[in-house]
């Protein structure tokens, strides 16, 4: 049996909060592994303030975090192809003092 494909059969039932209803903003992501899980850590800058937030994290498994990464270059190709392509005028200087989650097994 392929694992890779979902299995046919009932649709599954997404529910979505109230409360996670409307997003949660982030311009930054910083992304930390270790052998077993990927950490996304989304965080929030504003400008003229000198402490960034993290806004929330996201732990998941190599697998899922590769088939993240795999659905977001999808949707980039469906939007570019719409609406032309993405491009970024700001330089951005990577925040070098943030450490992350330390990876754990």
């Amino acid at each position: 049996m392929n694992q890779n494909k979902p299995k046919k059969g009932k649709p599954i039932e997404i529910e979505l909060k109230e409360d996670e209803s409307t997003g949660t903003y982030s311009n930054l992501v910083m992304i930390t592994h270790s052998p077993s899980e990927f950490v996304f850590d989304f965080i929030s800058m504003m400008p003229a303030v000198p402490k960034a937030k993290v806004v929330k994290r996201i732990v998941m498994t190599p697998d899922h975090a590769k088939r993240l990464a795999n659905a977001l270059n999808d949707n980039i190709r469906k939007y570019e192809a719409e609406h032309g392509n993405i491009t970024s005028k700001e330089k951005f200087d990577m925040p070098y003092n943030y450490r992350g989650p330390k990876p754990e097994a």
